[in-house]
């Protein structure tokens, strides 16, 4: 299968002519589809040899990523609310769950089947005894009623970052740093924004980035010395809730998907400090709900059942190398990967694995060769 379309960034709209050469196009398929899940996939994450995924009705799956037994799989959760997000640091399996808590699981190696051990949940109880009382970990709710800041946690996307820190956003508006060494919660940042925040991500130099309801899109960073961050700017460009954001791999530019069926392209114009708009991609017909990005591809899942791939080319260009479908239901979570038996013997281009969790109750493995 080949694409046609290439997109064209502009500041204002996008182009689109016919693609120039069909020998250059990217070649893909669906490897699998990986079934277990009895409820909807909200959450994956990858991990060395396996895929985990979170469904809603709070169990917790390790599938097999070797290609021949990608079905193999086995639960190692269940009995929570539903698994929000997910992310692995070492052996540590960190998830956020529907019902305000972030679970650390520790990884059982040595015996695959067996089910996973809670190590802490967050908060602690020290961290809600330490904040029950004062004033300012009380978030307001609805109006004429208040509540403490970890009753909120409704919905979560957690990311790390190095220094073993865990970055969480929630509903209740607030963005918090969590050391991973002793599970303390170290920085509260209260009404980050003026609605909903639906997803973080963070730099290698230590910038946060906050997607919001509130259509906005708000950096955060420390001041040289300073032990608090503390707002640098705020992009506004999407015309409706931003529900996921990916930066590129060398950070130096971000994306962000929203319900107005739009990616907004963000990069530094040459010598400016801040992140301007570059352009837009378009090409999902609803809302755009994750995204992820590998190597120099950009992978987005859509409300519309499908996943697109993207990559850009020069100058601000950017192509739609494939549309991943199948799903039955919109794609609510990605993550990908090279696919390194592929790759390493080929040197006319790089495969690359990328993974589909849907409302649909089924994860999608698809393989995509994209030629250098």
């Amino acid at each position: 299968m080949n694409s046609s379309r290439v997109y064209l960034l502009g500041l204002n709209a996008f182009s689109s002519v016919e693609a120039p050469d069909h020998a250059t196009s990217a070649r893909y398929h669906c490897l699998a589809t990986l079934k277990g899940h009895s409820s909807y996939v909200f959450s994956l994450a990858l991990a060395g040899k396996h895929l985990f995924s979170g469904g809603s009705n709070g169990e917790i799956r390790v599938w097999d990523r070797n290609p021949s037994s990608l079905s193999q799989n086995y639960i190692v959760s269940e009995g929570y609310s539903a698994v929000k997000s997910m992310v692995v640091l070492g052996d540590k399996l960190f998830t956020a769950h529907h019902d305000h808590k972030i679970r650390v699981w520790k990884i059982a190696n040595s015996t695959p089947h067996q089910k996973y051990k809670i190590i802490t949940t967050l908060p602690t109880v020290n961290d809600r005894c330490m904040r029950l009382f004062s004033a300012k970990n009380y978030v307001q709710v609805r109006r004429h009623k208040k509540s403490t800041w970890f009753i909120m946690w409704t919905q979560f996307q957690v990311w790390f970052f190095r220094d073993s820190l865990l970055y969480s956003v929630s509903w209740d508006r607030t963005l918090k740093v969590w050391r991973t060494s002793d599970f303390k919660c170290i920085e509260s940042v209260q009404n980050a924004h003026d609605d909903a925040i639906n997803a973080v991500v963070v730099s290698n130099d230590g910038v946060v980035y906050t997607g919001s309801a509130d259509k906005t899109i708000k950096i955060w960073k420390k001041p040289d010395g300073g032990k608090k961050h503390s707002l640098v700017s705020t992009l506004e460009k999407h015309k409706s809730a931003v529900n996921a954001l990916a930066l590129s791999t060398d950070g130096s530019v971000l994306y962000s998907g929203a319900c107005d069926r739009s990616i907004i392209v963000w990069e530094k114009d040459d010598g400016a400090a801040q992140l301007a708009v570059a352009g837009a991609l378009r090409g999902h017909k609803k809302a755009i709900l994750c995204l992820a990005v590998v190597s120099d591809l950009l992978c987005s899942g859509s409300a519309d059942k499908t996943v697109r791939i993207w990559r850009k080319g020069s100058g601000r260009s950017y192509s739609c190398l494939a549309v991943f479908e199948g799903h039955r239901s919109p794609v609510k979570c990605l993550t990908a990967a090279l696919d390194n038996n592929q790759s390493s013997n080929n040197n006319s281009g790089n495969s690359y694995l990328v993974y589909s969790g849907s409302l649909d109750f089924d994860i999608k493995v698809w393989q995509i060769f994209v030629p250098f």
